[in-house]
C-alpha cells in the first residue's frame, strides 16, 4: 500500500515515472515502433529491407523490447540501453535507413537517456518550489533578527 491512499492518478504516474528513465524508455520504444510501421509502408515507399526481411523486422522489435523493458525493468537499464542503440544502429542497414532517420534517431536518443540516468538522484524541483521554500526561509531569518 502507498502512504497516502487517495492521492490521484496525476501524481501516482509522476511518482512512478521519477523511478525509472521514463523519456528515454519511451523514445526508444517510439524508435521501434516507428521502425516496424515503415516496414509495413507500400512498396513504393520502402527503399531496403535486408536479409529476406527478417533483420528488417527483428531489430526495430528488439528495440521496442528494450524501450518497454527499460520502462518496467530499470533495474538492468544499462543491459537495455546498449542493446537498444546496437538495434537502433543495425537498423540503419536493415530497415529503410533506420525508418527514415526519424526511428533511428529516436532510438538513439531514447538509448543514450536510458544509459545516463541514475535512480539515486533525488527529483527535481520546480522553480517555484524552489522560490517558496526561498521565501519561507527569508520570513524565518527575519523573525530571529527582529
Amino acid at each position: 500500500m502507498s502512504d497516502t491512499p487517495n492521492q490521484g492518478v496525476r501524481p501516482a504516474f509522476r511518482q512512478w515515472r521519477a523511478r525509472r528513465p521514463f523519456w528515454g524508455g519511451l523514445l526508444l520504444a517510439l524508435g521501434g515502433a516507428e521502425i516496424l510501421l515503415t516496414e509495413k509502408a507500400s512498396l513504393k515507399v520502402v527503399m531496403h529491407i535486408g536479409m529476406q526481411g527478417l533483420a528488417g523486422y527483428l531489430l526495430p522489435a528488439v528495440m521496442l523490447l528494450c524501450g518497454l523493458l527499460a520502462l518496467f525493468s530499470p533495474g538492468q537499464r544499462l543491459f537495455y540501453s546498449i542493446t537498444g542503440i546496437l538495434a537502433s544502429l543495425g537498423t540503419w542497414l536493415t530497415s529503410n535507413l533506420g525508418g527514415f532517420f526519424i526511428g533511428l534517431l529516436l532510438g538513439a536518443v531514447g538509448s543514450c537517456l536510458v544509459f545516463g540516468w541514475l535512480p539515486d538522484q533525488e527529483p527535481r524541483r520546480s522553480r517555484r518550489q524552489r522560490r517558496k521554500e526561498a521565501r519561507a526561509a527569508e520570513t524565518v531569518q527575519a523573525a530571529v533578527r527582529g
